[in-house]
């Protein structure tokens, strides 16, 4: 993806030790951060794919060697970035000295946040995991994290096996990225999303995972 800085995707992911509820293929998970904002998630069932990318896709890295990675248990994945309204409702308040509004373009509730780093990260999900708790809204075991790289990379293909979900080129019609002239994040969910839900998974920020970046 593009854009200086870096995002997280929906809050990272919510899973359970043990797998969690049975529930449907695509089902939702919706945590009120607020009167007005909330987070919504997408369940993501285990499976197989293949992570990397093949020595013929342009722009390949070197740390992009294909081989089969599987999940065995399911988990909930944001269904947009995390917004700038959405980070502002965890973070205010935080005694870490950690700016609620990180973003060189504030006051966009709807754009994401691009200026946070890892350790940021983690106290948002810290402070998400005591609230949540506190109301009784988290079930024993389960907690917000940020997403694996290969949790991240297996909801970014949603099933498909090109360079992009829709393809194996981009325009401007396709993602926010760096040579799209947009110059700077737009809100989130303004383009098509993948075969799973997702949007923005290509383009608009760099978004963080547990043990990389993706």
């Amino acid at each position: 993806t593009d854009q200086s800085g870096g995002g997280q995707h929906g809050g990272g992911g919510y899973q359970s030790p043990g797998g969690g509820y049975q529930t449907p293929t695509g089902a939702t998970h919706v945590v009120d951060l607020n009167s007005t904002v909330n987070l919504e998630m997408i369940r993501v069932e285990p499976g197989t794919f293949t992570m990397g990318s093949p020595i013929t896709e342009i722009g390949r890295q070197q740390d992009e060697t294909e081989h089969n990675v599987t999940l065995t248990k399911p988990f909930y994945l944001g269904k947009y970035e995390v917004t700038q309204a959405q980070y502002e409702a965890v973070m205010t308040g935080n005694v870490d000295g950690r700016n609620p509004k990180p973003s060189m373009w504030p006051n966009n509730p709807n754009r994401p946040v691009e200026l946070v780093r890892w350790s940021d990260i983690q106290i948002f999900l810290s402070r998400l995991n005591a609230s949540e708790q506190a109301a009784g809204r988290l079930p024993a075991a389960w907690s917000y994290v940020l997403p694996t790289e290969a949790e991240w990379e297996y909801a970014c293909r949603a099933g498909t096996t090109t360079a992009y979900f829709w393809g194996d080129t981009i325009t401007p019609n396709n993602a926010n990225h760096s040579t799209s002239g947009i110059g700077q994040t737009c809100n989130v969910g303004q383009y098509s999303a993948n075969p799973w839900g997702f949007y923005d998974m290509h383009g608009n920020v760099w978004e963080w995972s547990a043990d990389w970046y993706a």
